[in-house]
């Protein structure tokens, strides 16, 4: 028995010995094959996909692990499209404080971005009242033009003459205080048809001279 016990110590410490070997060398293959620190070196990575189809997905993956962008001089940056702005971060994906800070830029964004919105609008409103009136001026100034010519237009009524009118006053009276078929009627008439006649018969000054 003495010689049977120092064997099976020995076999003890060498089973021991050679589980110590596996697990160093187990922890060495784990540490060749660690995942990418940040996107860069996973995109890296995914240039190595044996197909195309692979090398989309892994990349898709990279970006959606690692939301920072190495910057040649080191650190790291992250881009907000939303801001359409970039942060300094001190690592592949931003800290709390980090996010909290690009958070709240956001939030100031949005703020400028309201009012520079409203400004705007006003703006709009009040260059379309300007022009409405302009609008309006021209329609009027056009209005009073159009009522200016037509007011020329119209024809302004000739008085008729004095002499005309007694004369037509006079005829006028007399046909009204005669009596049809008497004397005082009819001569009027008589007279003017007398007169006429004699203008047919009595030759004109041109013609006497020339006799």
């Amino acid at each position: 028995m003495s010689v049977t016990a120092p064997r099976n110590t020995a076999l003890l410490l060498t089973t021991t010995a050679g589980f110590f070997l596996l697990l160093q060398a187990h922890a060495h293959a784990q540490w060749w094959k660690r995942g990418p620190v940040d996107f860069e070196e996973c995109a890296d990575q995914a240039e190595k996909s044996p197909t195309k189809q692979e090398k989309t997905a892994a990349l898709a993956e990279c970006n959606a692990k690692f939301a920072g962008r190495r910057k040649p001089g080191g650190g790291y940056t992250y881009y907000d499209f939303l801001q359409d702005r970039s942060f300094d971060i001190a690592g592949p994906n931003p800290t709390p404080e980090e996010q909290k800070r690009i958070d709240e830029s956001y939030g100031a964004y949005l703020a400028n971005q309201h009012r520079i919105n409203r400004a705007a609008e006003a703006a709009a409103k009040q260059q379309q009242q300007q022009q409405q009136r302009q609008q309006e001026q021209q329609q009027e100034q056009v209005q009073q033009v159009a009522l200016h010519t037509d007011t020329e237009r119209v024809p302004v009524p000739v008085e008729r003459p004095k002499q005309q009118q007694a004369i037509g006053g006079d005829a006028r009276s007399r046909a009204k205080g005669c009596v049809k078929g008497s004397f005082s009627c009819e001569w009027p008439r008589l007279s003017e048809s007398l007169n006429e006649l004699k203008k047919l018969f009595s030759p004109t000054p041109s013609k006497a001279k020339k006799g």
